[in-house]
């Protein structure tokens, strides 16, 4: 007995064309559509520059400049990240200084050698320096002693 005797009345068999059953595949698995970029990251934009203005109120460990050279230096409360973005370390106001720079390409940071290592020694050049000015504390409590 097949399937389709169990399924139809013997009635309705002998009716039904013969057809030859056959399995039909499936696909196995689904067709990847293309990405738009790939892994070029080259076609993508960067979004490099100031992220951060003057005067602006930051948090810490926020990026205050994202940039491929050593285009901005950090300052105080300022540290400079692995490909080069600028961070703030505490809670403040960002202040952008034009400052002097004397490089130090002997004992100094690896990119202030990879940006400044072909000029002579004792060059000055003026830069523009990130700093974090932190807000002083208001003391509006008091100690559970002094009370």
């Amino acid at each position: 007995m097949s399937l389709l005797s169990h399924l139809m009345p013997s009635a309705l068999l002998h009716k039904l064309p013969s057809l030859p059953l056959q399995a039909v595949r499936q696909a196995s698995k689904k067709a990847g559509g293309s990405t738009k970029y790939g892994s070029n990251r080259r076609g993508r934009a960067h979004h490099y520059g100031w992220k951060a203005q003057d005067g602006q109120l930051v948090t810490a460990g926020s990026i205050l400049v994202k940039q491929r050279t050593l285009r901005y230096h950090p300052g105080e409360n300022v540290q400079i990240g692995r490909s080069g973005d600028l961070l703030a370390l505490q809670n403040g106001t960002v202040a952008v200084t034009c400052e002097p720079f004397t490089p130090d390409t002997e004992s100094g940071h690896v990119w202030v050698k990879r940006a400044y290592g072909d000029r002579p020694a004792g060059t000055v050049i003026y830069k523009k320096y990130y700093h974090v000015l932190v807000q002083p504390q208001v003391g509006r409590f008091k100690l559970v002693a002094e009370v």
